[in-house]
């Protein structure tokens, strides 16, 4: 029955009622005594509470669809709405449920190109700050230790100092190439990539240490560069936001063959934070390879990072992500 049919008779049926009642005993008389106007009150109450109870019964289903359209969120895919109700209400959470899946999809589809078109971008960047404004800085640094040589006394401390801050800007576009472009992690793999990140990070007012857990499955090249990316956004939320003065990085082997990475700082934890750009690109991340994305608050206060790879992204075989 669809559901106009079944508002109708809804409404069809209190108002059958009302009339049904008007051949009974009851009488009305003029002017309208104030007992009968009791009764005619009551009987309108009972109709309209009726009617509206009787409403909600059969509205009930839109009402827990426009719920679960609420909490519709592309970034936490697989959740889907309960068909269930009459045929007309079925219909239509089944194809809210279809159009649904085509829209995380098409949204992992572009997350992906668009992440790609990002890595790709990140290298050409890096590959320019190492080979122009690098090779600038370094003939800069040549040009001014020859000066500084032939130049009298008097300048030579002022062409030290220029040099020194010229090296310092060199060591900076050096670390943000490395950032952009992680190197180490396409030349020697994920666990050596993770040291350096920690090592990276790691200063006097931040202690970053990392626990690699030994017979880790290789991860394929995608799997790798999400794990790597993750851990590297984490940490830079740490160190720049959370106020943290410990970190720990786990790479630890799940039942079944998953891999998990964990993040875990001491900080001010998340509390009632909206998730900004860097958290939402880590869950962009993970859906590329179908990996879960979790931030919780720690055992001990700060926050949790954990990222579960599959075991759909581990390679076959020995791979570079032993090394």
């Amino acid at each position: 029955m669809s559901l106009y049919w079944r508002i109708f008779l809804l409404n069809a049926a209190v108002l059958v009622t009302a009339v049904l009642l008007l051949f009974g005993p009851v009488t009305v008389s003029t002017p309208v005594l104030f007992g009968e106007a009791v009764v005619l009150l009551a009987g309108l109450a009972a109709m309209l509470v009726a009617n509206a109870a009787l409403l909600r019964i059969g509205l009930a289903p839109l009402g827990r669809l426009t719920r679960a359209m609420a909490a519709v969120d592309l970034l936490r895919p697989g959740s889907r709405a309960l068909v269930e109700g009459p045929g007309e209400v079925a219909e239509l959470t089944a194809s809210f449920n279809a159009m649904l899946g085509r829209l995380e999809a098409e949204r992992a589809g572009s997350s992906a190109r668009a992440l790609s078109a990002q890595e790709a971008e990140r290298r050409r960047i890096a590959q320019e700050l190492h080979d122009e404004v690098g090779q600038t800085l370094t003939a800069v640094l040549l040009q001014l230790k020859h000066a500084a040589d032939r130049a009298p006394a008097a300048l030579r401390e002022d062409l030290h100092q220029v040099q020194e801050t010229t090296r310092t800007s060199l060591d900076e576009i050096r670390r943000i190439a490395r950032r952009l472009r992680p190197g180490v992690l396409e030349d020697l793999g994920l666990h050596s990539a993770l040291r350096a990140l920690t090592a990276e990070f790691s200063s006097g007012s931040l202690a970053v240490r990392h626990f690699i857990g030994p017979g880790l499955p290789p991860l394929d090249d995608a799997a790798e560069l999400v794990v790597y990316r993750v851990a590297q956004e984490a940490l830079t939320n740490a160190a720049r936001h959370a106020g943290a003065s410990e970190v720990e990085v786990h790479l630890s082997h799940r039942p079944g063959g998953a891999v998990r990475l964990l993040v875990r700082d001491n900080g001010k934890g998340i509390r009632t934070a909206a998730e900004g750009a860097g958290i939402q690109g880590m869950r962009e991340r993970a859906l590329l390879i179908g990996a879960g994305l979790a931030l919780a608050g720690g055992p001990h206060g700060g926050t949790d990072v954990r990222l579960d790879v599959p075991v759909s992204a581990t390679a076959g075989g020995a791979g570079r992500g032993n090394r």
